[in-house]
């Protein structure tokens, strides 16, 4: 394969770290280039069942570099706990296959502090968040506030920099907030036991990844959330603080002249969003609480319920477009087995009249879904591995989606686990 980004389509939680998981093999080195510790890939494979937040998906592949870029929000604390979690289940973490960008920035504790009081002072008016410290470290780091990784290794130059950060810092601590100040003492002494911890991984990626590049290394690229997540492109201000799109990847993985030549977008076979704002085809009631059992809808970082409903193809179709995805992988086809009809958001009302458009995120809150319904196959598919075994129904409904969309479902997940899969390889050669 060639270097190729694996994004979200939707909202998020498509399932992007199993399908990472699943295509690594085909790679020389995995690279998260944005986001943080605000959200979950799980992933499930003859070593367990894992929920990682920073690692990028492809460590339990040997011989596989993993690189965390300079787009992603470094928080050192949750990272090496998160490390020493997978490395007490068997799996290695080195130096060898984790390298962190040292251009990547800290999150530190004041950024998680900020989150919390933000979204305190919001009440009602809430965005959603996880409370990760991710919207005040992106404020930060466009602000030109933050800590490199690589100054970790300059400690005289680091000190005179978080004194100017911490006169600054304090000021929107205290005098906004009426939180306590933070002190120089405590700072040092979170980055002599994190920081110090994270220090043997930090490393130039940017001349590690382009001798890969002239080597050949083949490179897949992770994304975190998903489309409608986009800082610039999503259902602002309900979105993450970075972009999440491929176009991003080259940027965020820290060598911009290199190329992306694939992009699979990862869409669940039905809708489902963590956080607030507007979610069109959002179900209620006993008919929600039906699909969220069956599909396990609970975030992977914070447990708390998924909101769900049926696939979206109008907003689908928009991310598949922002993401100029070239092949997608459906997650999740099984968890539908036992519905007799399966309801299907098709278009979008929005004043009375209809539409195949993703409206402006202001127009969100007036928009209905318009719903037809696909018929259900009512039967266990999960042991299915070839397009042609599945009922005719199931097919039906992945060729529906498909052609809404406007590009091949490549991939079909019918579990969780890593050999539960089916790949359409005549769409390959289509595509």
């Amino acid at each position: 394969m060639k270097n190729c980004a694996i994004v979200g389509i939707n909202w998020g939680d498509e399932g992007k770290g199993r399908i990472v998981d699943l295509l690594t093999e085909n790679f020389d080195i995995v690279i998260r280039y944005q986001g943080g510790g605000n959200a979950g890939h799980t992933v499930i494979n003859d070593q367990g069942k894992f929920a990682l937040h920073l690692l990028p998906s492809g460590i339990f592949h040997k011989g596989v570099v993993n690189v965390l870029g300079n787009g992603v929000a470094l928080d050192p604390e949750n990272l090496i706990r998160e490390i020493r979690e997978v490395v007490s289940r068997g799996v290695p973490v080195t130096p060898e296959n984790l390298k962190i960008s040292d251009r990547a920035s800290l999150l530190l504790p004041w950024h998680r502090d900020l989150d919390a009081l933000e979204e305190a002072r919001l009440a009602d008016k809430q965005y959603g968040s996880t409370k990760q410290g991710i919207a005040p470290f992106y404020s930060d780091k466009y602000q030109k506030k933050t800590v490199l990784a690589g100054e970790l290794f300059h400690p005289e130059e680091l000190r005179a920099h978080l004194r100017d950060l911490l006169e600054w810092k304090n000021l929107t601590l205290t005098r906004v907030y009426g939180a306590p100040p933070v002190t120089l003492e405590q700072l040092e002494a979170w980055l002599g036991e994190w920081g110090e911890a994270v220090k043997p991984f930090v490393c130039d990626t940017g001349r590690y990844l382009k001798q890969a590049r002239a080597d050949g290394k083949r490179m897949l690229f992770e994304a975190q959330l998903g489309a409608l997540r986009d800082l610039d492109y999503g259902i602002c201000p309900y979105t993450t603080s970075s972009n999440t799109l491929a176009a991003y990847a080259p940027i965020g993985a820290g060598l911009p002249s290199l190329r992306t030549e694939e992009v699979i977008g990862v869409v669940k076979a039905y809708s489902t969003c963590v956080g607030e704002g507007p979610f069109v085809c959002e179900l209620f009631g006993e008919e929600a609480e039906k699909l969220r059992e069956a599909g396990a809808e609970y975030g992977a970082k914070t447990g708390r319920p998924r909101r769900v409903g049926p696939i979206d193809l109008v907003a689908t179709r928009y991310g598949t477009e922002m993401q100029g995805a070239t092949a997608i992988a459906l997650t999740k086809l099984d968890v539908l087995s036992a519905w007799k009809t399966i309801p299907v958001c098709v278009r979008y009302r929005v004043n009375g009249e209809e539409t195949d458009d993703f409206p402006f995120p202001t127009e969100l809150n007036a928009a209905e879904p318009v719903i037809e319904y696909a018929e259900g196959w009512q039967c266990d598919i999960s042991g299915v591995r070839r397009w042609e075994d599945l009922p005719q129904a199931a097919r039906d409904y992945v060729t529906l989606i498909e052609k809404a969309i406007g590009c091949p479902i490549v991939y079909i997940s019918v579990g969780a686990e890593r050999d539960r899969i089916i790949i359409r390889e005549t769409r390959r050669e289509e595509k």
